[in-house]
């Protein structure tokens, strides 16, 4: 018993000196890190400070962002205005420089360019086997142009083509027989451009596509009190919005009989494929008239090409660069001299580049004159000839005859009624 007291003494009195030394140690050790964090901590983990400013500056942020918020609303509407307006106002110049960019290209080596663009330059092939570029490639439509007027291009087109005819009240009767005709050979891509408020009325009231322009005095004037010439030079103005929107134009004039549908006998291949005025193929289509002058001896026979004109009240254009070109030239010329619309088209489409001229270079193609018949035509041979008298036209334009009106109610009843004798009261000229 006196051996066990003894030991537990000895354990006691161990461990109670072993205490003071662990409890000196971990004073030491709070003591020293006391001095580290002291030394790189001086104002402590979290400063009051900092803490409340952080919280002030909070506070003052959300009482001052209510008052400015509507005030920064202003400010942005603002701005997203004044971006829009420039943005339209960029547009603008780049169209513009575009186009004077494309002006300021002319003289240079086109068609280069034009293979350039349109792939790889081809090696000449065998003789007998080459071929030119004839159909230019259409422009890119642009709808800013008139987006009222694309919208109903939309709605009547098809597959990007329609007739376009301009029309006053002046030659309403014409229209309303056109019309008609129009309806009998099944044509739906059919736009009257109406000139003023009475053929708008007539339209809307006959189931009739009618787009009525924007205000513009120096249209307008002509298109109330214009006669056909007057109105007829007005296209070349009105048109470039049209191509601009990437639709190809069957332009017409009012005087025009539609037996067929014009669509189903179209090339396409060329900027512009007109009817003409001849009245056969050499005049149609061009011959090798020899000019004699028997004073130059040896040398008293000149060769010279001839072709009788296009008619600028009926063809077809392309969307394409010299088409838009075409109406350019012909609208400006019309615009600073007094001549007539269908000499200055034809003159601008032929006339070769020289000194001091830039020639237009667009494709053309002549129209089958049997089928894209003009009155002379009819009138001077076809009603006289049995055997073509048999043939259908897809249309007839009574541009040779001034009693315009009764020649194409005649024109009617012969064709579409069965009038045989119809055609056969008229003179072949005018008296």
């Amino acid at each position: 018993m006196m051996g066990g007291r003894r030991d537990g003494l000895m354990r006691s009195s161990s461990s109670s000196s072993i205490r003071p030394s662990r409890i000196a140690i971990a004073i030491t050790i709070g003591i020293l890190m006391g001095c580290v964090f002291a030394i790189f901590f001086p104002h402590g983990f979290f400063n009051p400070y900092s803490a409340a400013a952080t919280i002030s500056n909070s506070i003052s942020q959300e009482s001052s962002s209510d008052c400015e918020s509507s005030e920064r609303i202003n400010i942005l509407k603002t701005d997203i205005v004044r971006m829009t307006e420039k943005n339209a106002e960029l547009r603008k110049q780049v169209r513009e420089l575009n186009e004077k960019l494309r002006l300021a290209e002319q003289g240079t080596d086109t068609a280069q360019k034009q293979f350039l663009a349109l792939g790889e330059q081809p090696k000449a092939g065998p003789f007998g086997t080459v071929k030119s570029l004839r159909t230019n490639p259409t422009v890119v439509p642009d709808e800013l142009v008139n987006p009222r007027l694309a919208k109903i291009l939309e709605e009547i087109a098809v597959r990007k083509e329609l007739v376009v005819v301009l029309a006053n009240a002046n030659v309403k009767e014409m229209l309303e027989v056109q019309v008609l005709t129009v309806k009998k050979a099944g044509i739906l891509n059919y736009l009257v451009v109406g000139l003023d408020d009475e053929i708008e009325s007539y339209c809307k009231a006959n189931g009739v596509a009618v787009y009525k322009r924007d205000p513009d005095e120096g249209v307008d004037e002509i298109g109330r009190s214009g006669g056909n010439h007057a109105v007829s030079g007005l296209k070349f103005r009105i048109l470039r919005e049209f191509l601009q929107l990437g639709y190809s134009i069957l332009l017409s004039d009012v005087d025009i009989i539609y037996l067929k549908n014009p669509f189903d006998h179209l090339y396409r291949d060329s900027d512009v494929e007109s009817m003409t005025d001849g009245h056969n193929n050499a005049t149609a289509y061009g011959y090798n008239d020899v000019f004699d002058e028997p004073a130059m001896g040896w040398a008293r026979y000149a060769h010279t090409m001839r072709i009788w004109v296009y008619n600028s009240g009926f063809f077809y254009i392309r969307p394409t660069i010299p088409s838009i070109e075409l109406l350019d030239r012909v609208a400006d010329r019309l615009s600073k001299e007094k001549a007539w619309d269908q000499a200055v088209f034809n003159e601008v489409l032929f006339y070769s580049s020289h000194p001091g001229y830039e020639g237009l270079h667009a494709s053309r193609r002549t129209m089958d004159f049997y089928a894209f018949m003009n009155s002379k035509v009819l009138f001077k041979t076809v009603r006289k000839d049995p055997n073509l008298k048999k043939l259908k036209p897809v249309i007839i334009h009574i541009n040779y005859h001034p009693d315009k009106l009764p020649r194409m109610r005649a024109v009617v009843d012969y064709y579409f009624n069965g009038k045989q004798d119809a055609l056969d009261y008229f003179p072949d000229g005018s008296q």
